[in-house]
């Protein structure tokens, strides 16, 4: 059976950035965009395991939350 980490990230209104909260031992990211924050999460998460001696198949489930204002184009 494989073991589900769950990833949220939430927008800092006050930082104007993406942090995560997460149950993946070490995890920390913060970053100004989403796309960004996929990126570096999709990056850090193996190693983390890995760090931890996490052994077998991993998942990850990620969510993002957040009010925030979007200038027009």
């Amino acid at each position: 059976m494989s073991k589900v980490y769950h990833v949220e990230a939430r927008w800092d209104p006050e930082a104007k950035v993406w942090v995560s909260s997460s149950d993946v031992p070490g995890l920390v990211i913060e970053t100004a965009t989403l796309s960004e924050f996929e990126a570096l999460m999709r990056e850090l998460v193996p190693e983390m395991v890995a760090d931890h001696a996490v052994e077998g198949p991993v998942s990850v489930e990620w969510t993002a939350s957040g009010a925030f204002e979007l200038e027009a184009a």
